[in-house]
């Protein structure tokens, strides 16, 4: 299972549907964003993807975390958000 990378330029739909579908498929997503623009769109996707899958009859948490992510040589903080079935 890949990890969604998250940009601020991301299409919040699309994101939303990228979780909601990896949630489905694998029971389990890990969404990652740098920046606070990429970070705000994430959580606005997971809001979305959580009314989707409601749908479906999964409810959903979300768990926030740090990680640092190695992008050029240099280590960033990213935030990592695992999502999984409650």
């Amino acid at each position: 299972m890949d990890i969604i990378k998250v940009s601020a330029t991301s299409r919040t739909s699309a994101v939303a549907g990228a979780i909601a579908g990896v949630v489905r498929e694998h029971k389990r997503a890990e969404v990652q964003a740098i920046g606070a623009g990429a970070v705000n769109q994430a959580v606005k996707a997971l809001v979305l993807a959580t009314g989707y899958l409601k749908i479906d009859g999964i409810n959903v948490v979300a768990v926030p975390e740090f990680v640092d992510v190695e992008i050029e040589d240099k280590v960033r903080t990213a935030i990592k958000i695992v999502v999984e079935p409650r």
